[in-house]
């Protein structure tokens, strides 16, 4: 079969890859084309565009860039029907895929939607376009079946891809004088701009400690180099996970991370902050108790969140010193729970299933 796909940012970038390895395993005569990354193309897709044109974060980013937007959305549908696919892979990214789903269904094209978009944190109400638009709809978090199920929307749930892409880590061979707090500020450019700062001015409070900076291979050294100036801070690039490997503590850019970093069991604070319109607008419609996939999975604040005002340095040094000392054993049982809660491995191989068993 042909398979057009279409991953938006880094994590999809990933999950995708390890879908598309699965499903040549199933379908001998697979063929991909789609948008996504590094790891999408090196797992044998035509890749159209690079997700690292595509990162708009925030009301207010969108907005400026509008244009851009809608120009890729023409040019996708454009591609997609030249290339006329068997089956339409959608990968998270909802703003974009959402608007293709539509599309594609109108054209009578397969839909199938990998990693659900999170309608059960705002407007719910879109749960009842996505069900008219998707035919199989992959989800990964325990919850969302049920939520799914609330909506009269069957859907499949595969567990996280996360515990497929970190059981063949290899063990890394870094190593540091001192231990390590890693800083993950996010892969978008404009996120790395506002929260690294306010991460890096907590250094000084911690000299017992090595900083380092996990950086974004979408990004360029010269943003870091301009935002760290003459601090003394440690970098590692395209290489997070063997960071979290050797890290006893973190600071992590709320998103996908602060699951990765549970994952490997680094003690962390979550944090977050977005331009004032934008967390104007969210803060009306985002329904959720928690922004944290780890607080959201287990229902609970296992993980401190400093969210906008509240993520300043004298914030970040109080939890920061409580996540070193008092708090680490605890976050360490919420970690364990988390992760029994989330189940096995094996989520690319049963999302791969799930496609071919019905459209092979």
């Amino acid at each position: 079969m042909k398979y057009y796909i279409i991953a938006g940012e880094a994590s999809g970038d990933l999950h995708g890859s390890n879908l598309i390895k699965q499903l040549k395993l199933k379908d001998a005569q697979a063929e991909f084309r789609g948008w996504g990354g590094d790891a999408i193309q090196a797992a044998g897709t035509t890749l159209v565009k690079h997700y690292k044109e595509l990162a708009f974060m925030g009301f207010t980013e969108v907005l400026m860039n509008i244009r851009t937007i809608l120009n890729n959305i023409f040019f996708c549908k454009q591609d997609i029907t030249d290339y006329k696919p068997d089956v339409l892979i959608l990968i998270d990214y909802p703003g974009f895929n959402l608007r293709i789903a539509q599309w594609a269904k109108r054209q009578g094209i397969k839909v199938v939607y990998y990693i659900s978009p999170q309608v059960w944190a705002w407007k719910e109400n879109r749960v009842k376009k996505i069900r008219d638009c998707v035919d199989l709809m992959l989800v990964i978090l325990p919850f969302e079946k049920a939520f799914y199920k609330k909506w009269n929307f069957d859907v499949t749930y595969v567990g996280h891809p996360l515990l497929d892409a970190l059981k063949d880590i290899p063990v890394t061979n870094l190593q540091y004088k001192k231990p390590v707090i890693a800083l993950l500020p996010g892969s978008r450019k404009q996120e790395i701009k506002a929260l690294l700062p306010i991460m890096l001015e907590v250094i000084p409070n911690f000299p017992e400690y090595e900083f380092v900076i996990a950086q974004a291979p979408s990004q360029p050294d010269s943003l870091y180099d301009e935002i760290i100036g003459k601090i003394k801070v440690s970098r590692l690039k395209n290489n997070t996970y063997s960071l979290l490997q050797v890290s006893y503590a973190a600071l992590v850019t709320s998103g996908t991370a602060t699951l990765e970093t549970a994952l490997f069991k680094v003690p962390q604070v979550v944090c977050y902050k977005a331009g004032t319109l934008s967390y104007a607008i969210a803060k009306q419609l985002v329904k959720i108790k928690y922004i944290s996939l780890v607080n959201l999975i287990l229902n609970k604040p296992a993980v401190t969140e400093l969210i906008q005002n509240d993520l300043n340095a004298n914030q970040i040094k109080k939890e920061l010193t409580l996540v070193l000392n008092t708090k680490r054993a605890a976050i360490l049982t919420d970690y364990s729970q988390l992760i029994e809660t989330l189940g096995n491995s094996g989520a690319s191989e049963k999302a791969a299933s799930a496609i071919t068993e019905k459209y092979l």
